[in-house]
């Protein structure tokens, strides 16, 4: 039985909490949620921070949360982003304990994750009618992502350093 100490418990809901209000406030002051991902950062940093069991539970609940209390993201995503996110909090965190990299773990959970989103896209697709398919997707994921990803590769990295930092 994996135990979780109350700091990581703290910290998950944290990170939850995180991954509610970033995207809300995005979407407020009119930044695309598709374009930015704001949802990915707090699961990135649960999954670095915490460990792969943080990064889990933020990336499973946090799109089922934020539809819940804001209706966004949309409900055909809710099931594909929660597919996705968990994937990039259970990959970051391990990634980042085995090639203790940020900048190579992030840019490998960004893969493995878009991965199991197409995935998802797919077997989802065969029993319901998405709004898009595999090469809608890929520009979604990839093009029209790129400011989230640089976004994500550079801010991420700075807020480890000011982490560190700040523990010393």
């Amino acid at each position: 039985m994996i135990k979780l100490t109350t700091k990581q418990i703290t910290l998950t809901a944290l990170f939850i909490a995180l991954g509610v209000i970033i995207p809300f406030v995005f979407h407020q002051i009119a930044l695309s949620g598709r374009l930015f991902s704001p949802m990915h950062i707090p699961v990135l940093l649960a999954g670095i921070l915490v460990g792969p069991l943080s990064g889990l539970m933020v990336g499973l609940t946090c799109p089922v949360i934020s539809f819940l209390l804001t209706g966004m993201p949309p409900p055909y995503a809710v099931p594909l982003m929660s597919l996705e996110l968990t994937a990039y909090g259970v990959s970051i965190g391990i990634l980042i304990r085995w090639i203790k990299s940020p900048v190579l773990s992030l840019l490998l959970a960004m893969v493995v994750g878009r991965l199991v989103f197409a995935l998802g896209l797919v077997i989802f697709g065969l029993f319901l009618s998405l709004p898009y398919g595999p090469k809608e997707f890929i520009q979604i994921s990839v093009v029209t992502g790129f400011p989230g990803i640089a976004l994500q590769l550079i801010l991420i990295p700075l807020l480890l350093e000011a982490i560190k930092w700040a523990k010393r």
